[in-house]
Protein backbone atom coordinates (compact mmCIF):
# COMPACT_ATOMS: atom_id res chain seq x y z
CA UNK A 1 0.00 0.00 0.00
CA UNK A 2 1.03 3.13 -0.65
CA UNK A 3 0.67 5.57 1.89
CA UNK A 4 1.67 9.33 2.56
CA UNK A 5 2.49 11.81 5.16
CA UNK A 6 1.96 15.47 4.73
CA UNK A 7 2.95 18.33 7.51
CA UNK A 8 2.61 21.99 7.39
CA UNK A 9 4.03 24.07 10.74
CA UNK A 10 0.84 26.64 11.15
CA UNK A 11 -2.53 27.31 10.24
CA UNK A 12 -1.67 29.98 7.97
CA UNK A 13 0.22 27.57 5.36
CA UNK A 14 -1.94 24.98 3.57
CA UNK A 15 -1.48 21.30 2.59
CA UNK A 16 -2.80 21.82 -0.90
CA UNK A 17 1.07 21.52 -2.53
CA UNK A 18 1.50 18.75 -0.74
CA UNK A 19 -1.76 17.24 -1.66
CA UNK A 20 -1.86 17.74 -5.36
CA UNK A 21 1.78 15.54 -5.68
CA UNK A 22 0.77 13.16 -3.20
CA UNK A 23 -2.98 12.03 -4.89
CA UNK A 24 -0.86 12.18 -8.74
CA UNK A 25 1.33 9.33 -6.96
CA UNK A 26 -2.05 7.67 -6.26
CA UNK A 27 -1.51 6.96 -2.60
CA UNK A 28 -3.75 5.06 -0.75
CA UNK A 29 -4.04 6.37 2.35
CA UNK A 30 -2.94 10.04 3.73
CA UNK A 31 -1.99 11.63 6.59
CA UNK A 32 -1.85 15.08 7.32
CA UNK A 33 -0.93 16.97 10.46
CA UNK A 34 -0.35 20.76 11.08
CA UNK A 35 1.89 20.79 13.55
CA UNK A 36 5.86 22.09 13.86
CA UNK A 37 8.73 19.69 12.43
CA UNK A 38 10.31 20.57 15.72
CA UNK A 39 7.63 18.79 17.70
CA UNK A 40 8.63 15.36 18.59
CA UNK A 41 5.03 13.91 19.27
CA UNK A 42 3.02 14.25 16.14
CA UNK A 43 0.28 12.06 16.25
CA UNK A 44 -0.42 11.28 12.59
CA UNK A 45 3.18 10.51 12.25
CA UNK A 46 3.17 8.57 14.97
CA UNK A 47 -0.34 6.35 13.31
CA UNK A 48 1.20 5.81 10.35
CA UNK A 49 4.47 4.34 12.10
CA UNK A 50 2.57 2.06 14.15
CA UNK A 51 0.61 0.78 11.51
CA UNK A 52 2.83 0.27 8.47
CA UNK A 53 3.93 -3.14 7.24
CA UNK A 54 6.68 -4.42 5.63
CA UNK A 55 4.79 -4.46 2.08
CA UNK A 56 4.17 -0.95 2.74
CA UNK A 57 5.67 2.45 0.89
CA UNK A 58 5.80 5.27 2.88
CA UNK A 59 5.64 8.53 0.58
CA UNK A 60 6.53 12.49 1.48
CA UNK A 61 5.99 15.77 -0.59
CA UNK A 62 9.71 16.42 0.77
CA UNK A 63 11.51 14.99 3.36
CA UNK A 64 11.97 18.39 5.57
CA UNK A 65 8.00 17.78 5.73
CA UNK A 66 9.11 14.21 7.29
CA UNK A 67 11.69 15.92 9.84
CA UNK A 68 13.58 19.15 10.91
CA UNK A 69 16.42 18.41 10.83
CA UNK A 70 19.48 14.99 9.47
CA UNK A 71 18.95 13.72 12.71
CA UNK A 72 15.09 13.28 13.42
CA UNK A 73 15.41 11.71 9.79
CA UNK A 74 17.54 9.24 11.03
CA UNK A 75 15.88 8.59 13.95
CA UNK A 76 12.54 8.07 11.86
CA UNK A 77 14.44 5.71 9.33
CA UNK A 78 15.26 3.87 12.24
CA UNK A 79 12.29 3.25 12.97
CA UNK A 80 11.22 2.11 9.69
CA UNK A 81 13.32 -0.40 9.49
Amino acid sequence: MLIDYGRISTLEQNHDLQLDTLTQAECQTTFIETISGGKRHRPELEAILNSLSSNDTLAVWRLDRMGRSLKSLVDIINDLE
